[in-house]
């Protein structure tokens, strides 16, 4: 890597070194539970790299960025969702995308567009359905790529969707739902992918994580590994009022309990770095109702201002449950300035198709860099990190981002199962 640097030690490159030796092995694994479980259509997963552990810190079904993704990367991406879509709807030509009600938001439009751009590359005919109550009539969006944007009101016919004078074969769902499934999407017909019950309205990270858990159990098994060099480990509250302080003497239990159990790790491997565990949202956070904590103290400690930040979400959606997850340093640094930096893999369907980095000059090791100011750089590895060379190091850029492309699909796996264990699926 030509443009970041990343402090590396021992556990790592063990973990790595694992992953190359057992390449082959590891397919094998994988494919075995593609059989059982098919991929979601596309997620993305952030990373974070510790350099005595990699990780998984959130797992987005319904990802948004991917006009971040380098161009080099565009026939993956072309060839991943016609293996998608053949699977789930193969008689499929045209398809309807329903974004996030985000008029304002440039950025997401931008990934909106580029999405489109890729999936009409991949040979399908396509239009955006908004579901903006306000919006009437088709509408024209001017971005600063010049990529063309068109939205139009969805309208209903039956129990089919699309979008004056087209009716799409499918619907891709972009659009996370943290506000709750709308009416006009309940006992359509077309395929919606991925499935509505997938929203933040119905998944919460501890489910994801739980199941993450018992994937990560499995492989490192498989594998022989410490599952803990790959599993944040965490805790969950139910339910949690911050203004009112309900549920703040268990969430300041379970922050005990789990900075216990980290530190009993980091002995473990002489790890020197101070544990600290992770607050957010349990039903998706959009960078928003999240903070840090190394001691109970730091929850009943909270003021004012810290406890309505911590109660709003998206969307104005109250916070009403919390997971308290394993803080991961991230020792990824990017550019001369040196700022923080984690990576997040794109995937669609089983395949990874791409990643950034999340880099912020104004962040910590230990913050969340899902932030304003951060800012996004490609990943720079080949071959949508399949293709390790064991003639390299451990560490070599083909090989760590191998290593982050095997743990990004183990929590694709989990997701496999949470849809599922949901009852649906893509197909």
């Amino acid at each position: 890597m030509t443009d970041t640097e990343s402090s590396l030690r021992g556990p790592l490159q063990h973990l790595e070194s694992q992953l190359l030796n057992q390449q082959g092995d590891i397919e094998a694994w994988f494919r075995r539970q593609w059989l059982q479980t098919p991929a979601p259509f596309y997620a993305s997963v952030d990373l974070r790299n510790a350099g005595y552990k990699l990780a998984p810190v959130d797992t987005n079904l319904f990802p948004a960025g991917f006009n971040n993704l380098a161009p080099e990367f565009e026939p993956l991406c072309i060839q991943a969702l016609q293996s998608a879509v053949d699977r789930i709807c193969p008689t499929a030509r045209s398809l309807m995308v329903i974004p996030e009600n985000h008029t304002r938001n440039r950025f997401y439009l931008e990934n909106v567009a580029r999405l489109v751009e890729l999936m009409r590359k991949a040979g399908f005919d396509v239009r955006i359905g908004s579901l903006m109550p306000d919006l009437k009539t088709a509408t024209d969006i001017e971005l600063d790529s010049g990529r063309p944007l068109r939205l139009e009101p969805i309208v209903r016919q039956g129990n089919k969707l699309g979008v004056e004078g087209f009716s799409p074969c499918g619907l891709i769902l972009n659009n996370d739902l943290s506000s709750g499934q709308p009416d006009i999407l309940a006992g359509v017909e077309q395929p919606i992918m991925p499935p509505p019950t997938l929203g933040w309205d119905h998944r919460t990270k501890s489910e994801h994580f739980t199941v993450y858990s018992q994937v990560a159990g499995e492989f490192a098994e498989s594998v022989g590994i410490d599952r803990w060099l790959i599993d944040p480990l965490f805790r969950n509250c139910g339910q949690i009022n911050f203004m009112k302080r309900e549920g703040e003497e268990c969430l300041a239990s379970n922050v005990e309990m789990l900075l216990a159990s980290i530190r009993q790790k980091y002995d473990e491997y002489g790890i020197s770095d101070e544990p600290y565990v992770v607050i957010k949202s349990d039903a998706g956070t959009y960078g928003m109702g999240i903070m840090t904590a190394r001691s109970p103290d730091d929850v009943t400690s909270l003021n004012r201002k810290q406890r309505t930040k911590m109660s709003s979400g998206k969307e104005g959606r109250d916070v009403t449950g919390a997971i308290i997850q394993e803080g991961v340093y991230t020792r990824e640094q990017w550019g001369a300035q040196q700022a923080s930096a984690e990576s997040v893999l794109y995937m669609i369907d089983r395949f990874v198709v791409g990643g950034f980095y999340r880099v912020h000059t104004g962040r910590n090791t230990t913050d969340s860099l899902n932030a304003p100011g951060m800012e996004f750089h490609p990943l720079p590895f080949a071959d949508g990190a399949s293709r390790p060379d064991p003639q390299l190091d451990p560490d070599a850029g083909p090989n760590r981002f191998h290593a982050y492309g095997v743990v990004a699909r183990l929590a694709l796996v989990a997701a496999a199962r949470e849809i599922a264990q949901s009852g649906t699926d893509d197909e």
